[in-house]
Formats: structure tokens, C-alpha cells, sequence
């Protein structure tokens, strides 16, 4: 893969210019993009051109190549949310996070697959681990592309597990920030006290790199060696749900991280999470059914028959039902917040296990949920597998303490890196 902090080292300096980076860029969709299918459109020669900017090399991602998830609307390359309702739509406006990303020096190389409207239709993109096994979604394309060494960074957005858990079936560091840490202006609704954008990249240090640099925060993580983290093991109700070899495998990190002078201990999580737990389902369904109101009153037809049957049960949601879902979740991040006090981030699978032989669904969000609901910021850990295929470690931080997120979360990667 390949790594955007080691790329940008490199330019700044002087051992690399952009245009070389847009170059190993195109050689590897060249060869991998037919078979992979990441993206909806990509333009090299416009990324070239872009990379001929001789003030590129002194900004915050130096001239880096990026792509994003197709429902950030971007102003040079259409917009079409996965849905044939929308082929060839060309918005006149970029997305705030594709603005910023254009002025902290990023190039925007193309536009990833998405699932339709990044609901539960799959995608046609392929696993670039072994091509018989889904990516995961809905933000297939963005992190089979960074997997597949076709781009350093992507974004994609997540309403239950659409970061983490590709990012986990894909083998690459994901970064789910805290609720709305990156602005959403521009990005298709799917549930709008759910939705939160985030970042694919090779390792953790590279995502943490890429969100400094577009949001201007102190985010990086790989200017000192990572403090020793207090870990909350966290199992969840749902444990025994996880694959035997997931299981052993969040045994063995938290074993590796307690070796490098991590501190670890099992955390057994409030009864009120796992009523918040099913809380997301509500909140998640009543919104999207709410948020796709034009396309299912205009378009219906055109609207996959998964999709368009969810959104069916979806509609018999009343608002007493929603509004005690929403109370649920209110008291559950206060009650997670007292139960993380002695704790700088929690433990758990990022998925129930590697990615599903097939492409039937995309891969069930379960682990990721709970973490989405309380807008805590999370951290796919690549670097553990089960029969070559990736097995994803997540790091659940306090809500607003990104950077001890991605801190612990690096610490973990070369706590397992050692192993």
C-alpha cells in the first residue's frame, strides 16, 4: 500500500514530486482497477496537470491524490450516489470536506463506488485481498482502493459500519472521527444524527496525518512514540456472535498491547448500551426513510428492491417510537461517558469476523452500531489475519478525544506489529 505520511515526507524533502505520486498511482489502477472496481470515474490527466503546481510541495498533503466516496458532491466529476436516479448528475458545488481537502493541497484523483444511496444494495467492487470476498460498505470503493495501492488516502462516511468495517475486511487503517469532526455540507444524507464522514489510509498514522491536514487540528500521531494506552477490553452482548478466530484474535491483541505496557481490563458495559444498541436500528431507518423522501415518492421504481423494501418497513416507524429511540441514545452516551472515566479507549472486533466469501451483502455493521450512535471516534487496527483475509481490531475512544484515539490506536498497531 501506500503510505500518504511517507509520501508527503518524501516531497517535502525534495526526494519526490506529486506528479511521481499521480504516476504510481495510474500504474496500479492500470493494472488492478479492472478487476477490483473501485471507482465510479477517475481523471489521471487532470490529476497531472494539478500535480504540475509548484506550491503543492509546501502544503499541509503536499500534492497527495485522493478520492472520495460518490456521495460527496464534487464539482468536476458527477455525483451519482450509487443510484441510477442520479446517472450523470454534476453538481455545481464541491463538499465542504472535498473544499477543505483541495485546500490543504489534496488532488482529487477520482470518485469511489459507493452502495446505492451507501444503504445495504452491494456494490460491484471486489475484495483486493482475494477478489471472491466482498470489501464490505457502503464504502466499498474507498477502501478497496487504498488496499489495492491505488490511492494513499479515501474518504468514505459511516451511518452504522460503513468506514470501520471495510476498512477491516480490506486490511487498512479506517478513522471514524467524532460525530460531525468533518463537515457534512455536501454529503448525501442517510441518517442525520448518524452520519460521519471519515478516512482510509495504509496504517494509523497515515489517516491521522490526512484528517490534521484537512481539518487543521492537532491530530498527528507519528511526531513521538504512542503513550501506553488504559484499554477497556470490551466484549459486548454481541461476543458470542464473533467468529472463533475473530475472538482469539482480540485476545491476542489485547495480550500484544499488554506486553508493550499497555494497561488492560476487562470492561462489562452498562445494560442501557445494549438498549441503545437496538435504538440505532430505529433512529437509522426512521431518518433514511425521511432523508430518501424525493427518490421514493418520484422514483420509486428505480430504487433497488432491497432498499426499496426496507424503506417500506421503514415508513411504519412512528415518531413516538423515533423520539424514545433518540431519548435512549441521550442517556446511553452520558452513561458511557461515566463508565470510559478510568479508561482512554475500549478494545472490541471491528466486525464479527473477515470478510464473507461472496457478494450477497456487504457484511453485518453489529460491532460498529453502538460506537456510531455515540458518536464516539473509532479506529480500524489492520495488521491480524485468518486465512490471509484481514481481521480488524477497533479502538472505540471518549467522544472529542480523537487524538487519543488514534494514539492508542497506534500504539496497538506496533504492539502487534512486534507480535
Amino acid at each position: 500500500m501506500l503510505s500518504a505520511l511517507e509520501l508527503a515526507r518524501r516531497i517535502e524533502a525534495g526526494e519526490l514530486e506529486p506528479r511521481a505520486v499521480i504516476a504510481l498511482c495510474a500504474e496500479t489502477i492500470a493494472v488492478r482497477e479492472k478487476d477490483v472496481g473501485a471507482f465510479v470515474a477517475f481523471d489521471i490527466d487532470a490529476a497531472r496537470r494539478a500535480a504540475e503546481n509548484p506550491k503543492l510541495a509546501a502544503t499541509p498533503l503536499r500534492g497527495l491524490p485522493v478520492g472520495f466516496k460518490d456521495i460527496f458532491d464534487t464539482a468536476d466529476f458527477p455525483t451519482q450516489y450509487g443510484s441510477p436516479i442520479y446517472s450523470g448528475y454534476r453538481p455545481r458545488a464541491d463538499a465542504t470536506a472535498v473544499a477543505l481537502t483541495r485546500r490543504a493541497g489534496g488532488i482529487v484523483l477520482g470518485k469511489t463506488v459507493t452502495t446505492e444511496m451507501a444503504s445495504l444494495v452491494p456494490s460491484a467492487t471486489r475484495n483486493p485481498r482475494n477478489l471472491e470476498h466482498t470489501p464490505g460498505g457502503s464504502s466499498a470503493g474507498s477502501a478497496a482502493a487504498v488496499a489495492a495501492a491505488m490511492l494513499p488516502i479515501a474518504f468514505g462516511t459511516q451511518t452504522a459500519g460503513s468506514v470501520i468495517r471495510p476498512a477491516a475486511f480490506c486490511g487498512v487503517a479506517g478513522f471514524k472521527p467524532s460525530y460531525r469532526l468533518i463537515p457534512l455540507v455536501g454529503v448525501k444524507d442517510v441518517s442525520w444524527h448518524l452520519d460521519t464522514a471519515g478516512l482510509f489510509g495504509a496504517g494509523v498514522a497515515d489517516v491521522a496525518f490526512a484528517a490534521a491536514a484537512v481539518l487543521d487540528r492537532d491530530l498527528r500521531v507519528d511526531r513521538a512514540a504512542p503513550a501506553a494506552p488504559r484499554i477497556a477490553l470490551t466484549r459486548t452482548h454481541l461476543w458470542p456472535q464473533a467468529s472463533a478466530a475473530m475472538q482469539r484474535a482480540l485476545e491476542a491483541a489485547a495480550r500484544s498491547a499488554e506486553a508493550a505496557g499497555a494497561k488492560v481490563t476487562a470492561l462489562t458495559l452498562p445494560p442501557l448500551l445494549e438498549e441503545a444498541y437496538a435504538a440505532q436500528f430505529t433512529i437509522q431507518d426512521y431518518e433514511n426513510s425521511r432523508a430518501l423522501a424525493f427518490e421514493y415518492d418520484r422514483h420509486r421504481q428505480q430504487i433497488d428492491k432491497r432498499l426499496r423494501e426496507q424503506l417500506d418497513r421503514a415508513a411504519a416507524i412512528s415518531a413516538d417510537e423515533y423520539d424514545a429511540a433518540r431519548r435512549v441514545a441521550s442517556r446511553a452516551r452520558r452513561v458511557l461517558a461515566d463508565t470510559m472515566a478510568d479508561f482512554d479507549v475500549m478494545l472490541t472486533p471491528s466486525a464479527p469476523g473477515a470478510a464473507p466469501r461472496g457478494f450477497g451483502s456487504t457484511g453485518d455493521p453489529m460491532f460498529n452500531r453502538l460506537w456510531t450512535l455515540m458518536g464516539a471516534p473509532c479506529v480500524n487496527v489492520p495488521g491480524l489475519s485468518e486465512n490471509d483475509l484481514p481481521l480488524g481490531m477497533q479502538i472505540v475512544g471518549r467522544f472529542g478525544r480523537d487524538r487519543a484515539a488514534l494514539e492508542a490506536a497506534l500504539f496497538l498497531e506496533q504492539a502487534i506489529a512486534r507480535r
